[in-house]
């Protein structure tokens, strides 16, 4: 008797225990919901909603867009085979490749045909701008840009974004992917590990869209010390939705495509782009140019009539309030692609920059 009238009085306890807590969680949600209705309380309030909203180290959706969460991340790709195509008095050229997020990704790499200095060659990873996937060739496409590089005795490699030529993947789109950031940190991490790199000189250089895509990696990696980009789009998001892009061989993806569904989560996920928002600030490469301590140029046609030129002027104002070395150039014809006498003119500045920055 003694033992069950101690297990009655115990249970009793719990009982008259979860009463208090229950009623206690009663008052304090009746509180809540009083103050949470009174303005005066509502900066407080505002303030826990942001708290709460502030990503954890766990993981969140889309993550790998973020600047933090790709400068957290080890990149470890590395070359493989690389197979001869052509060759001539200034450099050997090579098809070859690196996994990147689980795709092998193709790309022409130029060796200079010299003796290589102490510490390896310094090196230019050449990033293509927007060409619809099915058009685009790796022998072909950028190839004068390439040639002109190679003859000034960088190593170059431009890379075939996934989905293009014969990189697996689909293509994954420049601005609301981390697809091509990723390809272009694992494209670095392969050229690091080469025995004919100096791992200390590896350039950027980007067209249109690869403006957004090397700036962001440069972001992503604070220790590259040059970057070149010409006709570049992207930089801050709000420039996307002032200026607009208008470029008649856009295809969209379809609708059942994976790129197309991505887009699609992302929106229903976090919305448009919105500066104010704790995802969306970590998005943009502008975001983080006081961390940066590199070397940026910017080169811009005034007749260009897919990019306009304000992409790059506003760059270039934002980055005069940093410590980066950055010069933006101009010329006033050329187009999106600067050719004709402004190509020469903008590959001559190009290599003197990498020249005075890669060296």
């Amino acid at each position: 008797m003694g033992l069950q009238k101690k297990y009655i009085q115990g249970f009793a306890g719990i009982l008259v225990l979860s009463f208090v807590v229950i009623a206690l969680i009663f008052i304090v949600s009746l509180v809540i919901f009083t103050k949470k209705n009174n303005p005066a309380y509502q900066p407080i309030f505002n303030k826990m909603s942001e708290i709460v909203a502030t990503p954890t180290p766990t993981p969140f959706p889309f993550q790998e867009m973020t600047i933090p969460y790709l400068r957290k991340t080890e990149f470890e790709s590395s070359l493989g085979e690389l197979n001869k195509v052509s060759e001539n008095s200034n450099y050997t050229s090579y098809v070859g490749s690196y996994i990147s997020d689980g795709f092998k990704v193709y790309g022409l790499l130029t060796r200079p045909n010299q003796d290589m200095p102490e510490g390896g060659f310094p090196a230019i990873i050449l990033v293509h701008g927007y060409i619809p996937p099915q058009n685009y060739r790796t022998l072909v496409n950028y190839s004068s840009y390439v040639d002109y590089l190679a003859k000034n005795g960088f190593v170059v490699f431009k890379i075939d974004l996934r989905g293009h030529g014969e990189s697996e993947g689909e293509a994954g789109g420049g601005y609301y992917s981390g697809d091509y950031v990723i390809d272009n940190l694992n494209a670095y991490s392969a050229l690091q590990k080469s025995d004919f790199v100096n791992p200390k000189f590896i350039g950027l250089w980007g067209h249109s869209m690869a403006g957004n895509i090397v700036m962001r990696t440069f972001a992503a990696r604070p220790q590259i010390l040059a970057v070149v980009i010409w006709a570049g789009a992207g930089y801050t998001y709000t420039d996307l939705q002032e200026y607009r892009i208008s470029d008649n061989s856009y295809q969209p993806p379809s609708e059942d495509s994976e790129r197309a569904r991505k887009r699609q989560l992302l929106i229903e996920t976090y919305g448009n782009f919105d500066p104010k928002h704790w995802f969306w600030k970590q998005v943009p490469a502008t975001n983080y140019l006081s961390d940066l301590s590199g070397a940026v140029q910017l080169n811009h046609a005034i007749d260009d009539s897919v990019v306009s030129i304000n992409y790059s002027k506003n760059l270039n104002s934002l980055m005069d309030q940093t410590v980066l070395i950055h010069e933006l150039n101009e010329y006033p014809t050329g187009g999106h692609n600067i050719s004709g006498n402004a190509f020469t003119e903008s590959m001559q500045n190009t290599v003197r920059f990498f020249e005075e920055n890669l060296r």
